[in-house]
């Protein structure tokens, strides 16, 4: 076959559930985009994951598929939330391939049943007869992992670059909002829906305090609304003097507009979560605190980044074994020289 392959072919993309793992697809999508330039290519993502998608050139459709959790008790959604509903749903807009960035049984079922003909994805969990071609979940970095899964099909990877994209009405109501004066803005990514991945609020507000006093720079967080408590706990921490230094953008700016302030960082420091993954995205440098899982698969991408990680990582909470001092030492690496 000749690259690029001009044919008006429909092709779906598969990766929902976890921000960082949506927005580490993004070098998957160009390239599949220049592979099949007059294609249409729609991405069936989960809601909220999937907004991180919301202003990417390459896609034509962002589709919602939220399924429903081990357990979870049935509910009522605007998109499919079984895997035959989504199966039905997909398969009345006619896909001809379908690339399947998810490692689950599941995902490769959700294709077949849809319809789809030439379905691609990784061979885990005994997947090799879901799909017409695949890929073994290789030992390295996920985003190379998801260009595997275009490499399985035979089509080019020429560009493997970080980037991503904002609404220009948000940048300018960002702006506006944006504290006057210089100092150093340095986004705080504290919490992980893994309890197991977190430091300590204490720490975290030593951290600022430190960062405010003694590195003249401001600080930013915008997460899930229902982390407001942690935030409220790490801010407790922090003298009260330096609290209008604090600014938290989590009740104005939703996942899809939270891209417009993270660009206008200086610094982004906190736990593996996708929040470190949107900052490289927009390369603004990046200290992640790593715990569990292996930072040479999940580190920031494209982009300069330090990885904090405890040498022993048994227990349930290895990052407590990381210590304040060791982060001020990293984020004075990045920080501007007074």
């Amino acid at each position: 076959m000749s690259w690029p392959d001009q044919r008006p072919l429909r092709i779906l993309v598969i990766r929902y559930r976890f921000i960082g793992d949506t927005i580490l697809a993004i070098p998957t999508l160009r390239n599949l985009r220049l592979a099949f330039p007059n294609a249409v290519i729609d991405v069936l993502a989960e809601p909220v994951s999937g907004d991180t998608l919301a202003h990417c050139p390459y896609k034509n459709d962002l589709l919602y598929y939220g399924p429903r959790l081990k357990g979870e008790r049935k509910r009522t959604a605007a998109f499919p939330t079984s895997l035959l509903g989504a199966a039905n749903f997909l398969r009345a807009r006619h896909y001809d391939r379908c690339y399947i960035l998810r490692r689950s049984f599941s995902s490769a079922i959700l294709p077949l049943l849809a319809g789809i003909p030439h379905r691609v994805g990784f061979s885990t969990e005994g997947r090799n007869w879901l799909l017409q071609r695949s890929t073994p979940y290789a030992d390295k970095h996920e985003v190379e992992c998801f260009l595997d899964v275009l490499r399985a099909d035979g089509i080019p990877i020429t560009d493997t670059r970080n980037e991503n994209w904002t609404d220009p009405a948000t940048d300018a109501r960002v702006e506006a909002e944006l504290p006057a004066g210089k100092r150093t803005r340095v986004f705080i990514c504290a919490k992980s829906v893994f309890d197991l991945k977190d430091w300590a609020p204490e720490r975290f507000a030593e951290v600022i305090t430190w960062l405010i006093r003694d590195r003249n720079a401001e600080v930013h967080f915008c997460d899930s609304p229902g982390n407001a408590s942690y935030y409220a706990a790490i801010l407790a921490g922090v003298p009260a003097d330096l609290r209008p230094h604090c600014h938290d953008s989590s009740a104005k700016l939703g996942i899809r507009e939270s891209g417009s302030l993270m660009r206008r960082m200086n610094l982004c420091f906190g736990i593996d979560t996708g929040f470190i993954h949107i900052a490289a995205s927009f390369h603004v440098p990046v200290i992640g605190l790593y715990g569990p899982l292996e930072p040479w698969r999940w580190h920031p991408w494209d982009t300069r980044h330090t990885i904090l990680r405890p040498t022993d990582v048994s227990g349930p909470r290895p990052l407590l074994r990381l210590t304040v001092a060791e982060a001020q030492t990293a984020l004075d690496t990045h920080l501007p020289k007074s």
